[in-house]
Parts: C-alpha cells; structure tokens; sequence
C-alpha cells in the first residue's frame, strides 16, 4: 500500500511543479508586454517586474479561461511612481490600463499654470459637531 502513497505523492509533487512552471512562464510573458506597453506609451517600467494581484476565472469565446491580472510601476519623468496593471489569458494580453498622463501640475519654472489653479479645490477642515 506505501507504494501507492508514494505515487501519489509523485504525483501532487509533479503538479505543483507543473503548476509552477506554467505560473513562470506566464510572469516572463507579462514583463515582456508591460515593457512593450511602457515603450508603446512613452514610459519607464521600474524594476524591470510585474506582481501576480489575482486570478479569475473569465469566459473567452464561449470557454471560461484564467485570467491572471498584474501590477506594476511605471514613471512618466523618472520621479514619479505610477501603477500600471495588465490582465493575460494565457499568452494573450487581454487588457491593460497605465496611468494617464495629462498636462503636467508643475511647469519648470516651479509654479503652477493657471489652468491647473483653477482646477484645484481647496480642503477645508470639518467644523466641530455641537450635539444638543
């Protein structure tokens, strides 16, 4: 019977490195499109890495497929962090979403355009509520 045991304990071993090497391989393929995207767009990918965020279970031409979504930074200037997030099925980018990169806050000179004033909205602290 221990002969059996050790079978299947083969067995589990083998598909959890299978599982392992599947889950690599997919990482490899998404730092490879999120510095295509980040060279596409203009950007810097930093630390050359993306992070695993979640997994889902996503129905793709009729089939449900795992969808493994991404995280990572990027800088626009070179001091700024800014996230960046991919979803692969497969070895298919499914979607990304990178940061938008609107007209900047801060001209060289250090002050900031009007256009940009007049979007700002001043914070006010709350006033204290008086209970009766």
């Amino acid at each position: 019977m221990s002969q059996v045991s050790d079978l299947i304990a083969l067995l589990a071993l083998a598909a959890v490195a299978g599982t392992w090497l599947k889950f690599t391989r997919a990482r490899e393929r998404a730092v490879d499109e999120a510095r295509r995207q980040c060279a596409q767009h203009g950007l810097q990918l930093l630390d050359e890495t993306v992070g695993l965020r979640n997994l889902r279970w996503r129905r793709v031409g009729g089939r449900r497929q795992l969808e493994l979504g991404y995280a990572f930074e990027v800088s626009a200037h070179g001091d700024d962090r800014l996230d960046g997030r991919l979803w692969m099925h497969g070895d298919q980018l499914a979607g990304v979403s990178l940061p938008s990169l609107g007209t900047p806050l801060h001209e060289a000179g250090g002050a900031v355009p009007e256009a940009a004033a007049d979007n700002v909205i001043p914070l006010r602290p709350r006033r204290p509520r008086i209970e009766q």
